[in-house]
């Protein structure tokens, strides 16, 4: 199993050191410093001495990059049809809008277009909740670039009636379970409850991919692939989950110990 893992990752270094060797030679070829995606900022940047990262380095955080959104996507996904399954009312729900998006169709249109997917208002809700739930990340970490100050309103912490000081250098760990199952943000927070997010204040503590400028990068383009995924699921399958109460760890990321073993079955004729 190592020695495929191994070769499949000399494929890829293969592969993408042939793209940034053919980016090279495009900007000698143009003599434009223009930066138009992630590898031209790579290539670009340099550190407070002038220096730039190797080839070498910049293959590894692409590969890094891939293997993080694979991973980032197909947790969030696993999850959301679980949850999906586990509340057969949310899923009957979330399948009538996926219906209804389908019977509006031209009769030439041959699978899901980009704006239907901002048709699925409820869908989205779906999504959230379960990024709030189960958290693709288990952690963010950030550095204090100021002396910040902290107001605190939480029962729990009232010895800190007048807040607290977060001195300028210190590293922080902010944990997101905490953040996003905290009863005092959410009410009955460990209950799946998607029409909460009708309510646009819910979003005021919701960070399951950062914020500010170190917001996962990402962000949009798995928020898509969640959305793609579930709206061929709920028009055409089920699932049966074969161990339903399979424990769960929490570490790295919350997963089923039988990472989530079932059985798919096709419901309908796939549209």
């Amino acid at each position: 199993m190592v020695l495929i893992l191994e070769q499949a990752r000399q494929k890829l270094q293969k592969i993408f050191q042939g793209i940034v060797d053919e980016r090279r030679l495009e900007k000698m070829a143009n003599n434009k410093q223009e930066k138009k995606d992630m590898l031209d900022m790579l290539m670009g940047i340099e550190d407070e001495n002038g220096g730039k990262l190797s080839d070498e380095e910049i293959v590894d955080l692409i590969i890094m990059f891939l293997n993080a959104g694979h991973e980032s996507s197909g947790h969030a996904t696993m999850w959301a049809v679980v949850l999906l399954e586990d509340h057969p009312e949310v899923f009957q729900k979330a399948k009538k809008e996926q219906e209804q998006i389908v019977s509006k169709r031209l009769p030439d249109q041959k699978g899901l277009a980009l704006k239907e997917t901002r048709q699925m208002e409820y869908l989205s809700k779906v999504i959230d909740e379960t990024l709030r739930m189960v958290n693709i990340s288990f952690t963010l970490f950030r550095e204090a670039n100021k002396d910040v100050h902290i107001n605190v309103n939480a029962d729990y912490l009232k010895s800190f009636a007048e807040g607290y000081i977060v001195p300028k250098g210190w590293r922080i760990l902010t944990w997101l379970r905490s953040a996003h199952l905290d009863s005092d943000k959410y009410l009955y927070s460990k209950e799946f409850n998607p029409t909460r997010w009708d309510d646009p204040k819910t979003r005021a503590n919701f960070i399951p991919f950062g914020a500010g400028s170190r917001m996962c990068p990402g962000r949009d383009l798995a928020r898509l692939e969640v959305y793609i995924f579930l709206h061929y699921f709920l028009l055409n399958y089920k699932l049966e989950r074969i161990n339903p109460g399979s424990p769960v760890r929490y570490l790295p990321i919350s997963r089923p110990v039988d990472n989530c073993l079932a059985k798919v079955t096709r419901v309908t004729k796939q549209i």
